[in-house]
């Protein structure tokens, strides 16, 4: 038998492998379930975002390769960042991707090689390592956690690793750890990138999910930062079109070069209709941004005040649609997610986000508030010790 690529053998697939016949087996058991653990939004586009698409998707004419995006998307993500986050940014600093998870994963092909190296954050979103996997790099993995207050400090990374380093990731608002960055820690960081001559990614893509009354920030905010940093952003959280997969990366051109390379081999551009969806959503007044997240700040709050009255206190998040709650002692995160799931709820183990995740699970709050409750009452017995 023709055996695959030895790289494969790196990707962790199998938490999620392991979470998803989890799931399967008790729905064919006819349990019911609340699942929580997959990020993805459970409320649909806005009402205009919608309309744009199913106007464009009856065009006749929409219906051929993209190649690029439009010049009007490129245009409508400056104007989004000049009056969400007060960022100048130029049409031809915009590279349109397939969501963010596209340009995530394709960056590192078109930088990384044998022998280089690619800083993640540990915890953080499988994509980052996987990433570097799939172009034969190597990883050094930061701790990101509360005793760092999920804000590293760099110096720590060994003087080998800065020099063998080609590309570093951080993800404020995080995921799994909702936290943020601050204006002196993006200095701290912009700084590492120039002296070390590394590209600094910024994964943005919950910039719009950010609770109690707090600003997003872009690193691109910050001064130097486009001469070493890429800013990856998205509409699936903001405007809930996560299935659409728009997203796009801000930068240097000549940063954003190589990138662009890969992808104008590995696919044809994104359907026109979308294209045109977002553009509506990216011009928008803003209003439903702010509904939306009033939304999720509302959701938090209910959710972590129903955990406190059963006594399992946990870090509040500060954006995002997770809470990243550490588990009670006696349980593996594989342990407290099994048992969850006999109990009808369904989050993800921490480990599987890196080792700094053991000890903790990713919960998304991607149900009403209602449900969140409920979910909440089913889990009651495990801080108990009462598991079946």
């Amino acid at each position: 038998m023709i055996q695959p690529a030895s790289k494969l053998n790196q990707l962790a697939t199998s938490v999620f492998s392991d979470l998803a016949i989890q799931k399967r087996q008790k729905l064919q058991e006819e349990k019911e379930l609340i699942d929580l653990s997959i990020g993805s939004p459970d409320l649909p586009p806005p009402l205009f975002v919608r309309e744009v698409l199913a106007v464009e998707s009856l065009n006749p004419s929409s219906y051929g390769y993209a190649i690029q995006s439009l010049q009007q998307f490129d245009a409508a993500v400056c104007r989004f960042y000049q009056q969400r986050y007060h960022v100048d940014v130029k049409e031809s600093e915009v590279l349109q991707l397939l969501g963010s998870q596209d340009g995530l994963a394709h960056i590192a092909l078109a930088y990384l090689e044998k022998g280089d190296v690619m800083i993640v954050p540990n915890p953080g979103y499988p994509i980052y390592s996987a990433a570097a996997h799939l172009a034969g790099a190597e990883l050094y993995l930061l701790p990101v956690n509360e005793e760092n207050n999920f804000m590293p400090d760099l110096s720590t990374i060994p003087k080998e690793i800065q020099e063998k380093a080609k590309l570093m990731i951080l993800n404020y608002p995080g995921n799994p750890a909702s936290a943020l960055a601050t204006e002196a820690y993006f200095e701290q960081v912009i700084s590492f990138g120039l002296q070390h001559e590394i590209i600094i990614m910024h994964d943005f893509a919950y910039s719009e999910l950010i609770f109690d009354n707090k600003k997003p920030l872009s690193i691109f905010s910050l001064p130097n930062a486009k001469k070493t940093a890429i800013e990856f952003n998205s509409l699936s959280k903001s405007f809930n079109m996560a299935g659409a997969r728009v997203g796009y990366v801000l930068g240097d051109p000549e940063i954003l070069k190589p990138l662009a390379i890969v992808k104008s081999h590995v696919d044809y551009g994104m359907f026109l209709p979308i294209q045109k969806a977002a553009i509506a959503a990216l011009t928008s007044d803003g209003s439903f941004l702010q509904q939306h997240r009033a939304i999720y700040e509302n959701r938090r709050n209910t959710f972590l005040e129903k955990l406190n009255e059963i006594g399992w206190h946990v870090r509040k998040p500060d954006g995002g649609m997770f809470v990243w709650a550490k588990i009670p002692a006696g349980f593996t995160s594989s342990h407290f997610t099994k048992a969850a799931i006999d109990h009808g709820v369904v989050v993800t183990p921490g480990h599987a986000f890196g080792s700094e995740g053991e000890g903790y699970v990713r919960i998304a709050l991607v149900q009403e508030e209602e449900i969140l409750q409920k979910a909440v009452t089913l889990l009651q017995p495990l801080l108990r010790g009462n598991v079946e």
